[in-house]
This record gives C-alpha cells, sequence and structure tokens, in this order.
C-alpha cells in the first residue's frame, strides 16, 4: 500500500494543486473528502483548515490505515478518517461546508444516493469540488493502455474493472446532481499530463497494477502475456522525457452547490 500511495499521488500531482486551488478551504472550514485514498488531500485540506477539520472516507481498510500512519507521521490533530462506503456510510448531517474529491467518485453503484449523501451531510450552500476524467479517448494514457491489451482479442478485451470514466460526459453528471439535491453545476476543463515514473521500468511496473492490466495479464498465456507487456513497453518509451514517463490528459472539475 506505501508504494501504490505513493505512486497514486505522484501521478496526480498537477491535478491535486488545481483541486487544491478550486476548493479553495478556507481557515474554519469542515471538509469531507470523498474516496480519500491514502488521505493527501485530505492532509492537505487540514492543513487549510487551521481552525476547522478534514474528515477522509473510503471504502479500502488498508487505505484508511496507511492515512492514519501519515496525518500522526505529519502532527496532525484535525483529521480523521473512516472506513465506509459513501453511498450507505451515517454521516452526521450539515455538519460540513465543503465536500471534496481527487478521483474518488466515478466507481458508484448509485451514484444518485452517494452524492445524496454527501449532500445532506453538507451545510446548506455547503460546496462540492471534485475531479473526475472525461472520456477515455481523450485521455492518451487509456488510449495506449487500452491498445496494448486489445491486440490480444477476445480473452483481453473480456476482463473487467472498475470504470474511470462513468461521470465523463457533463450531462450525465448534472442530471446525477440534480437528482442528489445540488445546483449550481459547473465545470472547468483540465489538461494535464499524468505522471507514471521515473523509467520505463517504474512505470511499467505501475500499469502492471492497474486492475484491467492485472486481470488481463493473468487470463493470457504467457506469450500473449509477454507480448502484451512489450507492447505497453513500447507505449510508456515513447513517452520518456528528462524527467520520467508522462501521458497527456483530459479532466473535468466539477463543482456544485447544496442549495442555501
Amino acid at each position: 500500500m506505501t508504494g501504490l500511495a505513493a505512486g497514486y499521488d505522484a501521478e496526480l500531482r498537477r491535478h491535486n494543486e488545481l483541486l487544491r486551488r478550486a476548493a479553495g478551504v478556507r481557515p474554519d472550514d469542515h471538509v469531507l473528502d470523498i474516496g480519500c485514498g491514502t488521505g493527501q488531500t485530505t492532509r492537505q485540506a487540514a492543513r487549510a483548515a487551521t481552525a476547522g477539520s478534514a474528515l477522509g472516507v473510503d471504502v479500502s481498510a488498508p487505505a484508511i490505515t496507511r492515512a492514519r500512519e501519515l496525518a500522526r507521521a505529519d502532527g496532525l490533530h484535525n483529521v480523521t478518517f473512516e472506513q465506509g462506503d459513501v453511498q450507505v456510510h451515517p454521516f452526521p448531517p450539515e455538519c460540513f461546508d465543503l465536500a471534496i474529491s481527487r478521483f474518488g467518485t466515478m466507481f458508484f453503484a448509485d451514484p444518485v444516493a452517494a452524492f445524496g449523501a454527501v449532500g445532506r451531510a453538507l451545510r446548506p450552500a455547503g460546496r462540492l469540488v471534485m475531479v473526475v476524467w472525461q472520456a477515455a479517448e481523450r485521455n492518451e494514457w487509456a488510449v495506449a493502455i487500452r491498445r496494448a491489451l486489445d491486440a490480444e482479442g477476445p480473452v483481453a478485451g473480456a476482463a473487467a474493472g472498475p470504470d474511470p470514466f462513468t461521470l465523463a460526459d457533463p450531462s450525465t453528471v448534472r442530471e446525477i446532481l440534480h437528482a442528489a439535491g445540488f445546483s449550481g453545476v459547473a465545470f472547468d476543463d483540465v489538461r494535464e499530463p499524468v505522471y507514471y515514473g521515473a523509467d520505463v521500468n517504474a512505470a511499467l511496473a505501475w500499469v502492471r497494477g492497474f486492475t484491467r492490466t492485472a486481470e488481463v495479464l493473468q487470463r493470457l498465456e504467457p506469450a500473449a502475456a509477454a507480448r502484451v507487456e512489450e507492447r505497453l513497453r513500447r507505449a510508456l518509451a515513447e513517452r520518456l522525457r528528462d524527467d520520467g514517463v508522462w501521458f497527456t490528459s483530459r479532466a473535468w472539475i466539477v463543482s456544485a452547490r447544496r442549495p442555501g
């Protein structure tokens, strides 16, 4: 989990800064971080909310354990973490001023229920600010990985995994958020690269850990799996710069409010 957390935080370093600025956490804010992972964005919010607090929630028990360890190491006393499914988590009503998420809201089985729970946890006029991916075809990393995997045909294509692009369509997101009780839904186009590692070997190790990549490699015969890895290696090598392997990407910063 330690390496995974470091890799994920490094991958999204550019998006992290944009979320921080868009959220604009104030000193007295009480912040809810949705799908917080190991808590980088939660700790960041806690540092800004010097007279407030930050709560991070994630379904992964190992991630929450690591988040607590990192918060203790940072000496933060206004941050807490809870394991839970946002769709059914017993949030106190009207407790938070701001809900944030860095790519943590795309995997809800019932997004209206999940965002409805978030909305009820926000105070009147409370804000939601989240980063989500735009469509797969707009994300170079997604296209390159899909091509490498799908070249082996239906066995590779049959592998499933969580879909990170469920909130890519603005009309769908507006419909979900309006149904969940939010208003003033707005989108800012984000065009920032993602970082996959210092060199090709590090980047390949990172991509192997993706759910769909791992599923495909497990399903394929050894020779076919080796071909997939070689295609991935070539794709990563093509994007190697002096400061590591980078892919272009497109995302949305979505903002909305609970009516006041």
